[in-house]
């Protein structure tokens, strides 16, 4: 499909995507040479990181240096069966659109040492961030003070993340569910969900 600007909306695996070095490339689907996704475009969507093997939808622009991506549509992460981690068991996965989406800031995250934590808005306790959880959410990275969203459950050693999403998602269905009630209450709510699957 092409837009009256002459970009063309394509599909296609990231090849690779560098925080660091601020970009990556994406396979092409339609074969020819890969598509530059640089961290702008990938800011632009609310995602600083994208994990290798996940499928992005973009429009894309031929320049002089080769096909480029202009606006990321979609994200969505790389295939995998099972749970993340052993913490997350696959009931926990099925109904994890049951789980309330809430705005969080990362408070820090070391992806050579695979975790970090982050913090609801409004509530100041630690919820426990994995890479692996990152992975199966379509992000490779964090970065310290990052928003996101996040669905949490009441892991063997605390609040954790089940899912990890950009912030607009977090933002949009969670502030409103941020009422007076109490991260204590939540936490109820995440036991009972979590008892009610375990049955």
């Amino acid at each position: 499909m092409t837009d009256e600007r002459g970009l063309k909306l394509v599909s296609g695996l990231v090849k690779w995507f560098d925080p660091t070095k601020g970009y990556g490339f994406i396979l092409n689907e339609e074969g020819g040479a890969d598509i530059l996704l640089h961290a702008n475009v990938l800011r632009n969507f609310g995602r600083s990181s994208v994990a290798d093997q996940s499928r992005v939808t973009v429009w894309m622009q031929p320049t002089q240096r080769g096909l480029q991506a202009t606006e990321v549509v979609s994200i969505e992460p790389p295939l995998s069966e099972g749970p993340p981690i052993a913490d997350l068991d696959n009931g926990v996965i099925e109904h994890l659109e049951a789980l309330p989406l809430r705005p969080a800031r990362v408070k820090w995250f070391d992806k050579a040492k695979g975790f970090g934590f982050a913090n609801i808005f409004g509530h100041p306790d630690d919820v426990f961030l994995h890479v692996e959880v990152l992975r199966h959410s379509g992000f490779a990275d964090l970065a310290i003070g990052e928003a996101i969203g996040i669905r949490v459950v009441e892991g063997p050693r605390g609040l954790m993340a089940a899912q990890v999403t950009s912030w607009d998602r977090g933002a949009e269905k969670g502030a409103s569910s941020l009422n007076a009630a109490s991260l204590g209450d939540q936490v109820q709510d995440i036991k009972d969900f979590m008892a009610h699957v375990a049955e």
